[in-house]
């Protein structure tokens, strides 16, 4: 895998830098996606990805060479539908993906107070951006770099207001995914804010047996015998087989109080031993200080979830009680960074193992 250009070389010998990687707009054309707007990324390092414009920018399809990287439930890269912010109808519009953005004001299950009534995991991911720029790599630049910035709003006009400007970077030869986010109360009154990155891996990266790095405390969000397992000395941290116990809506995760290196660094991590490949994500833990770990391992449904956050995925309700809601003023603004790097190389993968030991 080609990880480094020689600059003179291609100088020399490309006329057009998309014979190199860069980013390529489209329209889907059928089915279910039917005109919702796309923006195929590739980086030239075997790394490709598909922006789903019209989704929040999510991130839908993902490869690294001829592995898959993401899960992508049978919805696929779905219309966006904007009313389905009420009870769980947002899971008639999961397409799954790389990355569903979760949020802005309520991530977790349906509720209702004196506040109002919340539906899974709020609007965002059903919300299309308007695109400020789109920035195709100058094979003359050290560093060239790629990036599609847009703007994502929520709310309405008598209520609550916020947006999100995000940009998704990548640079010529290089395996890594960037997100620089920008949530902001363009309102007149507080804003509550919760937002989570609801990032999903599938086969082949995900297989039984690949290796799920994080540390930290953490709680299973399931008691009792709902709970099968994220328990003390289950190996949990190993995927699983499919589970029957998991078919249809079985589901289970673990809320964790992510740890951070000293200069507030978080990292998270799977790996496969058999193909070699791991993908690291990190994130401050100023920024999010929380990370959810999903496991779905369904027949026919086999996800796993590393999903950073302001808050544990539990809603507004809860989180105002722990006295852990964010509530933005007027003109506040809030910044998230996140990197997502895909390994193949024997050194940095170990590297990397190191930095995860943990006793469960």
């Amino acid at each position: 895998m080609m990880r480094q250009y020689d600059r003179k070389n291609w100088q020399e010998k490309v006329t057009n830098p998309a014979q190199i990687g860069g980013i390529e707009t489209s329209i889907l054309d059928n089915g279910l996606g039917t005109g919702t707007r796309i923006a195929w990324f590739n980086t030239g390092s075997g790394l490709r990805f598909k922006i789903v414009i019209d989704r929040a920018m999510d991130i839908a399809d993902a490869f690294f060479n001829q592995h898959s990287l993401s899960w992508l439930s049978r919805l696929g890269a779905m219309k966006a539908q904007p009313f389905s912010d009420r009870g769980v109808d947002w899971l008639r519009t999961f397409g799954g993906g790389l990355l569903v953005t979760c949020g802005l004001t309520h991530i977790g299950g349906p509720e209702a107070d004196d506040f109002g009534t919340r539906g899974l995991h709020d609007q965002i991911s059903n919300s299309p951006a308007e695109i400020v720029s789109i920035i195709q790599p100058d094979l003359r630049d050290p560093e060239p770099e790629m990036s599609i910035t847009g703007i994502v709003r929520q709310g309405h006009p008598l209520g609550h207001n916020i947006a999100l400007r995000r940009t998704i970077r990548a640079v010529l030869g290089k395996p890594v995914i960037h997100i620089v986010d920008s949530v902001t109360n363009h309102g007149n009154t507080p804003v509550p804010h919760m937002l989570l990155y609801h990032f999903n891996f599938g086969w082949p990266l995900v297989d039984e047996g690949s290796l799920l790095w994080w540390q930290g405390p953490w709680e299973a969000r399931e008691k009792g015998e709902k709970n099968r397992l994220f328990k003390k000395g289950n190996s949990f941290k190993t995927c699983s087989k499919p589970l029957s116990i998991h078919n249809g809506q079985g589901e289970e995760a673990a809320f964790i109080n992510v740890s951070s290196d000293p200069t507030g660094k978080c990292r998270c991590a799977l790996y496969n031993e058999r193909l070699g490949l791991a993908v690291s994500l990190s994130f401050q833990k100023e920024q999010l200080p929380w990370l959810t770990n999903w496991q779905h391992w369904g027949r026919g449904e086999y996800v796993t979830g590393l999903e950073p956050g302001t808050n544990p995925p539990i809603g507004q309700r809860a989180a105002r009680a722990q006295q852990q809601l964010i509530l933005l003023e007027p003109g506040e603004s809030r910044d998230y960074t996140l990197t997502l790097d895909v390994l193949d190389q024997p050194e940095a993968i170990e590297k990397m193992r190191l930095t995860y030991t943990e006793k469960l």
